[in-house]
């Protein structure tokens, strides 16, 4: 049942890794890097596996085992191997759905036209060496989630960097410390003037206030006094 196999870094033993055999039937990616592989000619009948990574270890023929035992291969990397003509990558032929290969740091690469050299000879592949024949990047899963980081990072910067903002911050706050003593003076100063002059309003309210009253009584007292004189005027009358 298992679909995934990593066995990097272990040991081959005269072309074949222990454990690893026909049994494994639903495997669908293999990854034997840095092994010591020296030939694919033990490599298991893996008729469901998609990807298969050779990289790092000492291959340098002998691929034409792939398209018996593995012929539903669509990724193929062999970089890092001992790679070094276009009639050993000839075998790779006969793997019809195979759409990606590497052949990274592999001697291959330093014949004149390689590129188009391959193309040519394998033209069922879309993909050499992460790119296509107009030098398209391959798209890769975790490469769209890093764009996408990168995105809300550009907005993020859009939106205005931080340290501006603080920089206008603090010039704002040595603004408001350098004026703070001389606006408590205006401001101190302004109060206490409103204080006396509302103080004075409020004498002059008071004052007018009782002598209001005072006239008032005074009125008052001048009624009373008349109306027992015009009490008696009346009775003399």
């Amino acid at each position: 049942q298992v679909t995934e196999l990593v066995l990097d870094n272990c040991r081959s033993s005269n072309g074949e890794i222990e454990g690893l055999n026909d049994s494994f039937k639903e495997l669908q990616f293999l990854s034997m890097a840095n092994v010591e592989l020296t030939s694919l000619a033990k490599l298991p009948t893996l008729s469901k596996l998609r990807k298969l990574e050779l990289s790092d270890n000492v291959i340098s023929g002998g691929l034409e085992v792939l398209a018996e035992r593995c012929p539903n291969l669509t990724y193929l990397n062999l970089s890092g191997n001992k790679i070094k003509d276009l009639g050993t990558v000839e075998a790779l032929q006969n793997l019809k759905n195979l759409k990606s290969l590497d052949l990274f740091n592999c001697e291959i690469t330093n014949l004149e036209d390689y590129r188009d050299s391959i193309f040519e000879l394998l033209q069922q592949i879309t993909y050499l060496d992460g790119f296509d024949q107009e030098d398209n990047e391959a798209p890769d899963s975790e490469d769209d989630d890093d764009e996408g980081d990168e995105d809300d990072d550009d907005d993020e910067n859009e939106a205005g960097p931080p340290g501006e903002y603080e920089e206008e911050d603090d010039e704002d706050d040595g603004a408001s410390d350098l004026g703070e003593g001389e606006e408590e003076e205006e401001v101190g100063l302004s109060y206490l003037m409103k204080e006396e002059i509302q103080d004075e309003e409020d004498d002059d309210d008071y004052v007018e206030g009782g002598e209001e009253e005072e006239e008032a009584e005074g009125v008052r007292g001048e009624k009373r006094k008349r109306e027992p004189e015009d009490e008696g005027e009346e009775e003399e009358d």
